[in-house]
């Protein structure tokens, strides 16, 4: 017979053990080393220490901790991820940034303030100053990762992700609907002309500070006593809240198709207070089975005792993408592209540059976006425009308006018939309008709206250079502004051209030299500009920016923006000339 091998530690393990013995025998007033490390069937290597917390400043408000503190180290095989620091009590429990009652949250982001070369010395002096932080009161309960739920993030393996997006205040009971999107995803909505599965909608009366089990047998004890440790259960006797909760699902459960899963979601009161976290679940189909066959023979008012139920009911749970504006920060909302948010655009040509720009300002929440050009997708468009191959064949604003539309359900996408809408009060009531045509037609048209008294769009040009395709030209014409849309850009060349300095931008007024331009197939083709979509995207990202900065406020002046990429060679990556001031 084989002699099975014992397990060792790793070089990893081993490394920073021997580290903290040397830092104990260096600092014996401050750190000691209880006991021996071990190994746990894991693979981690785990290490009692203590530390002196008495000289630690604590705040009536802070975690209030005792002279001598005693840490669990959990290692890792592998230097990849941070060590945990863990204690043995629940002293700790419901404090911002303690992870289900007793993991201490050191790294919010891994990735950035993990330092393996730092060692256990890093790993100590992030300890420390946790500890003084939390002594100090200084963390905010408002911005503790998941603490509504013990701290963690609650997903298993092949569950979906639900999405909500409805604001207004939750109910104490709710039943909602989840309308099934893809295999991956459900979007939940109290709306009750959407068809899906019931899903009850339930209010808990406090957090759930040691998370929440993967037990359904566990997780109605912890809905009765958030602070009860699993597998602590005196049995159900009557008129609980898991009573109410079990009594609403199997009201769902009856009405939900045989063989469906059953789904919840939870309100978690948060401890910082606001808007409650969402936690969403559900009983797998044969759960869910059993659940439809005792609510047939006694009724939905159902109490359990849970110590006659069999411990391995399951519970799992899906990743909740809460999106309500209560709860959620846009990613963008200091960026420049923030003044697109909630207006209404035009996107005039959707080309090189604009079908890019149609991208990112619909990325941006735009409220409404208008789409215009007839010119119908070939493959040669593909290397450069914003376009794959299931477009070939479509009209570029019809192709574009299912590409934006896909980016927000919120976002109202009209597809004008021609080059330019029909109607000039539609163009006068948007918000911008960003010609992307370069066509000398429309830059009249334009004209003639500048020219209108009750315009209110910003009228915006954009263009590149035929050569390159890295500079951009921006040119931006507010109401009111004492220039229409063509002296704008003719000023613009001139001032520009009379600057040695600004050379390089000059080929943006100039007619293109000789082989400058691409002639992109046989016969009698239209020459086009070179370019490929990592320039484009990046010249029209830097003008929908600085198109944006316009739209935050409007004291910024009509003008003409040129912008170069860093590989243009260009000394002068931006400029801007500020001209037709009302």
């Amino acid at each position: 017979m084989t002699k099975r091998r014992r397990p060792i530690f790793s070089q990893w393990q081993r490394q920073l053990l021997a580290e903290l013995k040397e830092l104990s025998r260096m600092q014996p007033g401050e750190i000691r080393v209880a006991g021996q490390p071990r190994l746990e069937a894991g693979g981690d290597a785990v290490v009692t220490i203590g530390l002196n917390t008495g000289g630690l400043l604590q705040e009536p408000n802070g975690l209030q901790l005792r002279s001598d503190e005693e840490f669990v180290i959990r290692i890792g095989s592998s230097a990849l991820s941070p060590p945990n620091v863990d204690v043995k009590h629940l002293r700790f429990i419901g404090f911002p940034h303690v992870l289900q009652g007793r993991r201490l949250c050191l790294f919010l982001d891994p990735s950035r303030e993990w330092h393996p070369s730092l060692g256990m010395a890093g790993l100590l002096n992030r300890l420390w100053g946790w500890l003084e932080e939390a002594a100090g009161g200084r963390f905010d309960p408002k911005t503790s990762m998941y603490h509504a739920v013990g701290g963690i993030l609650h997903q298993s393996v092949g569950t979906p992700t639900i999405v909500f997006r409805e604001g207004g205040p939750l109910e104490t009971h709710q039943v909602a609907r989840l309308v099934e999107r893809s295999s991956h995803r459900l979007d939940l909505t109290f709306s009750t002309h959407e068809v899906g599965l019931r899903t009850p909608v339930f209010r808990l009366d406090s957090a759930l500070p040691l998370g929440a089990s993967s037990s359904l047998v566990d997780l109605l004890s912890l809905i009765d006593n958030p602070y009860l440790k699993w597998g602590d259960r005196n049995g159900s006797v009557g008129g609980k809240k898991s009573d109410a909760f079990v009594s609403t699902l199997a009201a769902c459960a009856l009405r939900n198709p045989e063989g469906s899963a059953q789904y919840f979601v939870f309100c978690v009161p948060h401890p910082g207070g606001g808007a409650p976290h969402l936690l969403g679940g559900r009983l797998p189909s044969a759960a869910a089975e059993a659940l439809r066959d005792v609510a047939r023979i006694q009724g939905t008012a159902i109490t359990l005792d849970t110590t006659k139920l069999r411990n391995r009911i399951d519970v799992e749970w899906c990743r909740m993408s809460d999106e309500r504006h209560e709860v959620t920060t846009r990613r963008d909302q200091s960026r420049p592209v923030s003044g697109f948010l909630g207006k209404s655009v035009h996107v005039w040509g959707c080309g090189g540059l604009g079908s890019w720009i149609a991208e990112f300002v619909a990325r941006a929440g735009v409220a409404r976006i208008t789409l215009c050009d007839p010119g119908v997708i070939s493959g040669g468009l593909l290397v450069r425009q914003n376009y794959a191959e299931g477009d070939v064949g479509h009209t570029k604003a019809e192709a574009l308006a299912v590409r934006v539309q896909d980016i927000r359900d919120d976002l109202s996408v009209e597809v004008a018939g021609g080059a330019i809408p029909e109607s000039f009060t539609d163009c006068l009531a948007a918000d911008i309008i960003i010609d992307a045509t370069v066509s000398n037609a429309i830059t009249q048209v334009l004209d003639v709206l500048a020219a209108q008294s009750e315009r209110k769009a910003i009228i915006a040009q954009v263009a590149t250079d035929a050569a390159t395709g890295t500079l951009g030209l921006l040119n931006v014409c507010t109401p009111g502004s004492s220039l229409p849309p063509s002296t704008l850009d003719d000023m613009a060349g001139l001032a520009i051209k009379a600057d040695a300095d600004l050379e390089a931008f000059h080929k943006l007024w100039q007619e293109p030299e000789d082989g400058a331009e691409l002639i992109p197939t046989r016969g009698c083709s239209v020459p086009t500009f070179h370019g490929s979509a990592a320039d484009l995207a990046a010249v029209a990202a830097v003008l929908t920016s600085l198109l944006g900065k316009h739209m935050q406020s409007a004291t910024t002046p009509s003008g003409t923006h040129v912008i170069s990429l860093p590989h243009a060679a260009n000394s002068r990556p931006h400029v801007f000339l500020p001209l037709g001031a009302a």
